[in-house]
């Protein structure tokens, strides 16, 4: 992204001297205020500049206490980062606060943006950050009986470090209270008027909640008026280990978070880091990206399509899409040697070359997935019953939809043409022909056309990768590249040791920070990357887009039937993992 001195300009001129400029790896205008400014400044942002950062894009924060480069940063024990982003613009900006241990608290931003609930939620569970105002600050990832902060840099980071795990019966007494449901704790009444309400658990194991998710729902009659998600069942401590693992050795765990995305989830953490180092990747390598991030592309949607269509009483169209996956994945196994998890993308490019034979595989497929495309709309965009489940349920309007940091197909259900791949081209997407399906309706039959159409897209992106698919390296020769290149390793010991250090270490990161964004199967998924200049990532924060579409669920749930539920959550196209992280 390229700077934008305007907005950057518009602060100064609001703020004056109380305002800290910070240049970063990515160019995105980075601005530090005084906690005593920020609601201010963000209101000011969203509502009243010429071409407002409508979308809070991302909240997280950082443990600055063991950081050693914050060269030109205000002294800091804690800082709250702000990401917010403008589609007038086209454009980012990054507002931080600075924080000292003894005060960690800051006013809350959800009278600004609702999708700041959770956000905040969860800078409190990780770091024991205070959002005064907060409508209802407690735990959200962690269990409430957790003790501690786990993205705390004092917190331990391996389960060897915490001693064996007991259970006294009082302790076990304990966490069987925490988890006794009552409607208040959720910010539900029992009553209203001269009637109960009914109050139903669905999950966290339950078919239609597709993984660990657990939903409690208010109900008059079988009319819902609230629904809670209750997440973190899936948590796995994914940011914790971005601090513990290499730069390279981390790239196997973003296979994880959306677990049917595959290299997309490489991609984008790729891009941040790329960015951090300095790395050119060579055209080879970012069309090998593309063309396999896009089969991956396909790859999920076709789980989505089979599991929305048998959620909704369907049970043919989930064995023909699974079975054309596993031809996708084969083509993915001969490639990369693995399926769903390939981690098969290396920084500065990719880990082999293709494979003799690579160009059959593809073509095969993209002549014979079409056909099936149009059998499978002709199944289930056209069956009249599953028309009645979706036209009209779970609908939400282009405003609502920034409001709550709603991105990729769901956002362009509402009629909104917004790709990142188009609008902040990556790894050369600017160089491909390929249409952004929108639907007008923004419900649930809205969402399931535009992802139907995707797939044939995804395959006019793969058939040019074919078509014109550069000569040249399949990696960068840049220093910092892993796995580095060969060609001097035994030329003297001091590049052999270079060489030994960089593959067991893995690369020295320059300090500083960036952020990468993609266009993922899901949305966006963006990786802010801060780096100490060291082998290991200081901090590791993941931007998932299941996170913000799973807390607008309430909103597009009220006024609905309990079975119509099960069909907002199927079209929605969400992984726990890429939840909970």
């Amino acid at each position: 992204m390229i700077a934008a001195p305007a907005i950057v300009e518009a602060i100064i001129r609001r703020l004056g001297s109380a305002v800290v400029l910070q240049p970063t790896g990515d160019r995105i205008p980075t601005v530090w205020v005084k906690k005593d400014h920020v609601h201010g400044l963000l209101h000011h942002l969203k509502h009243e500049v010429e071409q407002p950062y409508k979308m809070l894009y991302d909240l997280t924060a950082i443990d600055e206490r063991m950081r050693t480069h914050r060269d030109g940063q205000p002294p800091s024990d804690f800082t709250v980062v702000y990401h917010l982003l403008s589609f007038d613009r086209n454009e980012y900006v990054r507002i931080k606060v600075a924080l000292a241990e003894a005060r960690l608290s800051l006013p809350s931003i959800v009278d600004i943006w609702p999708a700041a609930n959770w956000y905040e939620r969860e800078v409190w569970d990780m770091f024991g950050i205070v959002f005064d105002g907060h409508p209802h600050l407690q735990r959200i990832l962690m269990p409430k009986s957790w003790v501690g902060h786990p993205l705390r840099k004092d917190h331990p980071a391996r389960a060897t470090e915490m001693g064996p795990y007991q259970l006294p019966p009082e302790k076990e007494l304990a966490e069987q209270e925490a988890l006794r449901f009552r409607p208040e704790d959720w910010g539900m009444s029992r009553a209203r008027d001269d009637a109960d309400f009914v109050f139903l658990n669905v999950g966290p194991q339950h078919p239609g909640t597709h993984g660990v998710l657990r939903i409690a729902l208010q109900l008059d009659g079988e009319e819902i008026v609230d629904a809670v998600p209750d997440i973190g069942f899936h948590h796995r401590g994914a940011e914790k280990m971005g601090e513990r693992q290499s730069w390279h050795t981390y790239i196997p765990y973003t296979d994880r978070i959306d677990y049917l995305g595959g290299v997309m989830n490489n991609l984008a953490y790729l891009t941040a880091m790329e960015k951090l180092a300095g790395i050119e990747v060579p055209p080879r390598a970012q069309v090998i990206r593309v063309m396999l991030a896009e089969l991956f592309r396909i790859i999920s949607h076709l789980v989505w399509y089979g599991t929305l269509a048998q959620d909704l009483g369907q049970m043919s169209p989930v064995f023909y899409t699974f079975n054309d996956r596993e031809r996708a994945f084969g083509i993915i196994e001969a490639i990369c040697g693995a399926r769903m998890h390939p981690g098969w993308f290396r920084i500065g490019g990719v880990a082999a070359d293709l494979p003799h034979g690579w160009e059959s595989m593809f073509r095969d497929f993209i002549t014979y997935l079409p056909p099936r495309l149009v059998e499978y709309d002709r199944e289930v965009l056209q069956n009249r019953i599953f028309k009645g489940r979706t036209i009209g349920i779970g609908s939400y309007t282009v405003d609502e939809a920034i409001e709550w940091g709603v991105t990729g197909p769901n956002l362009r259900a509402c009629g909104f043409e917004w790709d990142f791949r188009k609008r902040q081209p990556y790894s050369g997407y600017e160089q491909f022909e390929f249409d952004i399906p929108t639907a007008q309706t923004g419900d649930c039959y809205g969402r399931a056309a535009v992802r139907a159409e995707e797939m044939r897209q995804s395959l006019r992106i793969i058939e040019q990768c074919v078509n014109n698919m550069p000569e040249g390296p399949y990696t960068s020769d840049h220093p910092l590249a892993t796995p580095p290149v060969k060609a001097r390793t035994m030329h003297d010991i001091e590049t052999l040791i270079t060489h030994f250090l960089s593959v067991s270490w893995g690369p020295v990161i320059p300090p500083g920070e960036a952020l990468g964004a993609i266009e993922a199967t899901k949305g966006n998924n963006g990786y802010y990357l801060v780096s100490d200049g060291s082998t290991m990532s200081y901090r590791t924060r993941i931007r998932t887009p299941s996170f913000p579409h799973m807390q607008m669920l309430a909103l597009i749930c009220r006024g609905v039937m309990v079975p119509d539920l099960i069909a907002i959550l199927g079209a929605m196209d969400f992984v726990l993992a890429d939840i909970d992280r």
